[in-house]
């Protein structure tokens, strides 16, 4: 069974989130991210630099999981929680990653504080199969965050 394009993409921006957040490899994922990278986010400085820098300035508990990822041609989409990132919420985002030349080029996301069981009026989690252990402020956190390093 071959491995379709798609199924690629998937697994290229899965392991490039695994790299950049998890594993804190700046050197090996700067081989996943263009140069030329280009940051649609309100919340991250411009370019490859400016994701790197907020990623350094993040704690070191700082953990990317995904629950869904899916692709269209050279467009990825994840479906992830970012916990351990020093705020009173995790974050429950969609990231959409363009790729070509099998490097990310281009990102866009959404991103949600994640909310607590009384909170949620479907009675279901964000993301998995159950909430947050914790309760764990809002994104203008994120703002200030990136402007400390500025």
């Amino acid at each position: 069974m071959s491995i379709t394009s798609a199924e690629s993409n998937k697994l290229l921006v899965l392991r490039a989130f695994d790299t950049l957040f998890n594993k804190r490899d700046y050197e090996a994922a700067a081989r996943f991210w263009s140069p030329d990278y280009v940051q649609h986010s309100a919340h991250i400085a411009p370019g490859r630099a400016g994701l790197f820098e907020l990623t350094k300035a993040l704690p070191a508990t700082l953990r990317y999981d995904s629950a869904h990822a899916a692709a269209d041609g050279d467009v990825v989409i994840l479906h992830g929680r970012f916990s351990g990132h020093g705020l009173p919420r995790n974050w429950v985002v969609a990231d959409i990653v363009r790729l070509e030349g099998g490097m990310l080029v281009e990102h866009w996301d959404v991103i949600q504080d994640e909310c607590t069981r009384a909170e949620s009026k479907s009675g279901l989690p964000m993301f998995g199969s159950s909430f947050a252990a914790t309760d764990q402020t809002s994104l203008a956190a994120v703002s200030s965050i990136s402007k400390e390093k500025t």
